[in-house]
């Protein structure tokens, strides 16, 4: 799995802040990462010079073989908790976008087709 980290002019993107992003992304999306070929980190700070709550900003996109790519953003007070955050909300999404896959296939559904209704029996 490839970690591609972007910043905006207002996050100070050093070292200690890659090796940050790289372990929190990998710990996290560890038991799902046989699935993910790329995961890109854009990390912005949406005030700029001036204080505010959550004004961190992380967007993390993972990027699949033969699959659509999963978008999530996180706001926070700190980059450190902004990452951490998005990170959360992407193996969620990931592990919902992938349960649905395997759903269907043990259904043997045409991807295509809605999911069979229940009959409510009240």
């Amino acid at each position: 799995m490839q970690i591609q980290i972007n910043t905006d002019h207002n996050i100070e993107g050093g070292e200690a802040l890659s090796v940050h992003v790289r372990e929190v992304v990998t710990s996290t999306l560890g038991r799902v990462s046989s699935h993910v070929t790329r995961v890109e980190v854009h990390l912005g700070d949406e005030s700029g010079q001036k204080s505010g709550r959550a004004s961190k900003r992380c967007m993390m996109e993972a990027r699949f073989e033969n699959r659509n790519p999963v978008a999530v953003s996180s706001h926070a007070e700190s980059v450190h908790q902004a990452v951490e955050a998005a990170a959360n909300k992407l193996i969620r999404a990931i592990e919902s976008d992938l349960g649905r896959l395997h759903d269907q296939a043990s259904r043997g559904a045409d991807a295509s087709q809605p999911p069979p209704l229940q009959e409510d029996l009240t």
